[in-house]
């Protein structure tokens, strides 16, 4: 306990410091100068308390968390009230609130009262004795958002990529050009476009090869199943450093904040 009082003490100074220099290299002299470093200091700050997870579990952390939880919430508890109740709810019920909110009244229409009960049913989840009512809101959000999210990723999943796989094998003949400036019209480019629809083929035949049990996968078959795990881990590989390379954008980001914008370190 000592040692974390005593840690807690000089991390504390050690922010102040970094305040201090902070609203010097920004200019004491400047125009909300002191500001801009308070709100930079603070930034930073809670940056580095994100980041102190990497060494371990501590309060600095916890801290940011909660409050990164706690303002997200409020943030979409507000905009869910000025775009979804203001905007949307209110403008076919009431005349009166509308003028009110200031925004233009659309019509009455009864249908909209649907939704509003719905959403005072959502609320009594605070309520001890009431709080069975809130699961016919959620009942309802679960099987409108598994029903629209069927049809949709049924579409954008797995119908449109079947569809694209029935490409040509060899692609037709257009004649000889530029290699570089009319790829698809060229020799060398349909050839290309040929090898690449033959690779897509042969991934895709293989893919689905390896997931086939029914045979055992011995020789040509097993040759086919083996392929289909080459193809199942360069895709996974690719994914994977796609989504690697955006986290480490967002890291970059931070850290450009924190040397440029902070500290002035790096111009």
């Amino acid at each position: 306990m000592k040692n974390s009082r005593i840690l807690s003490w000089i991390v504390f100074i050690a922010v102040i410091l970094i305040f201090g220099i902070s609203w010097i290299i920004k200019g004491s002299h400047a125009d909300n100068s002191i500001t801009q470093a308070f709100l930079a200091t603070l930034a930073a700050f809670l940056t580095l308390s994100i980041l102190s997870f990497l060494y371990k579990d501590n309060p600095y952390y916890k801290f940011a968390e909660h409050l990164f939880v706690g303002v997200s919430a409020a943030y979409w508890m507000s905009v869910g009230f000025w775009s979804t109740f203001v905007g949307n709810l209110l403008p076919r019920i009431s005349p009166t609130l509308c003028n009110y909110f200031g925004v233009p009244y659309k019509g009455f229409d009864i249908f909209f009262f649907v939704p509003l009960i719905l959403g005072v049913f959502l609320l009594m989840r605070l309520s001890a004795n009431a709080g069975w009512l809130s699961r016919w809101s959620l009942a309802f959000i679960v099987g409108t958002t598994a029903g629209l999210n069927l049809i949709r990723y049924l579409r954008s999943d797995f119908i449109s990529q079947v569809s694209n796989t029935f490409i040509p094998l060899v692609t037709d003949w257009k004649g000889v050009g530029p290699f570089f400036s009319h790829l698809s019209l060229s020799a060398s480019g349909q050839f290309a476009m040929s090898l690449s629809n033959w690779i897509i083929f042969i991934g895709v035949f293989c893919g689905l090869i390896y997931f086939f049990f029914s045979k055992e996968h011995k020789g040509a078959f097993g040759f086919a199943s083996r392929a289909g795990i080459w193809v199942l881990m360069i895709t996974f590989g690719a994914s994977f450093g796609y989504t690697v390379m955006g986290r480490v954008s967002l890291l970059v980001g931070r850290l450009t904040f924190l040397f440029h914008d902070w500290l002035g370190l790096v111009k």
